[in-house]
Protein backbone atom coordinates (compact mmCIF):
# COMPACT_ATOMS: atom_id res chain seq x y z
CA UNK A 1 0.00 0.00 0.00
CA UNK A 2 2.76 2.42 0.90
CA UNK A 3 4.63 1.57 -2.27
CA UNK A 4 1.57 2.61 -4.27
CA UNK A 5 1.53 6.05 -2.62
CA UNK A 6 5.21 6.54 -3.33
CA UNK A 7 4.74 5.33 -6.92
CA UNK A 8 1.95 7.86 -7.52
CA UNK A 9 4.14 10.65 -6.15
CA UNK A 10 7.02 9.53 -8.39
CA UNK A 11 4.72 9.52 -11.43
CA UNK A 12 3.69 13.11 -10.71
CA UNK A 13 7.36 14.12 -10.32
CA UNK A 14 8.10 12.58 -13.71
CA UNK A 15 5.17 14.38 -15.33
CA UNK A 16 6.43 17.65 -13.84
CA UNK A 17 9.92 17.01 -15.19
CA UNK A 18 8.56 16.25 -18.67
CA UNK A 19 6.47 19.40 -18.64
CA UNK A 20 9.49 21.46 -17.57
CA UNK A 21 11.57 20.01 -20.42
CA UNK A 22 8.77 20.65 -22.93
CA UNK A 23 8.38 24.22 -21.67
CA UNK A 24 12.11 24.78 -22.09
CA UNK A 25 11.99 23.42 -25.66
CA UNK A 26 9.13 25.74 -26.59
CA UNK A 27 10.88 28.68 -24.95
CA UNK A 28 14.05 28.01 -26.96
CA UNK A 29 11.96 28.00 -30.15
CA UNK A 30 10.35 31.31 -29.22
CA UNK A 31 6.92 29.78 -28.71
CA UNK A 32 6.29 31.57 -25.44
CA UNK A 33 2.58 30.87 -25.10
CA UNK A 34 3.22 27.13 -25.31
CA UNK A 35 6.16 27.49 -22.91
CA UNK A 36 3.94 29.22 -20.36
CA UNK A 37 1.21 26.60 -20.77
CA UNK A 38 3.66 23.75 -20.16
CA UNK A 39 5.23 25.61 -17.25
CA UNK A 40 1.83 25.92 -15.63
CA UNK A 41 1.23 22.18 -16.10
CA UNK A 42 4.65 21.52 -14.56
CA UNK A 43 3.73 23.56 -11.51
CA UNK A 44 0.45 21.67 -11.12
CA UNK A 45 2.20 18.30 -11.37
CA UNK A 46 4.90 19.45 -8.97
CA UNK A 47 2.35 20.61 -6.41
CA UNK A 48 0.52 17.31 -6.73
CA UNK A 49 3.74 15.34 -6.37
CA UNK A 50 4.63 17.25 -3.22
CA UNK A 51 1.23 16.57 -1.65
CA UNK A 52 1.33 12.88 -2.57
CA UNK A 53 4.89 12.48 -1.28
CA UNK A 54 3.97 14.16 1.99
CA UNK A 55 0.97 11.85 2.38
CA UNK A 56 3.09 8.80 1.52
CA UNK A 57 5.65 9.71 4.16
CA UNK A 58 2.95 10.31 6.74
CA UNK A 59 1.33 6.96 5.97
CA UNK A 60 4.66 5.16 6.19
CA UNK A 61 5.21 6.60 9.67
CA UNK A 62 8.08 8.89 8.75
CA UNK A 63 8.09 12.50 9.85
CA UNK A 64 8.13 15.12 7.14
CA UNK A 65 9.95 18.34 7.90
CA UNK A 66 10.33 21.19 5.48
Amino acid sequence: MHDDAHRKAAEQHELAARSHRTAAEHNEKGDYSAAVWHSERALEYSDSAYKLAKEAHTKSGQMVTL
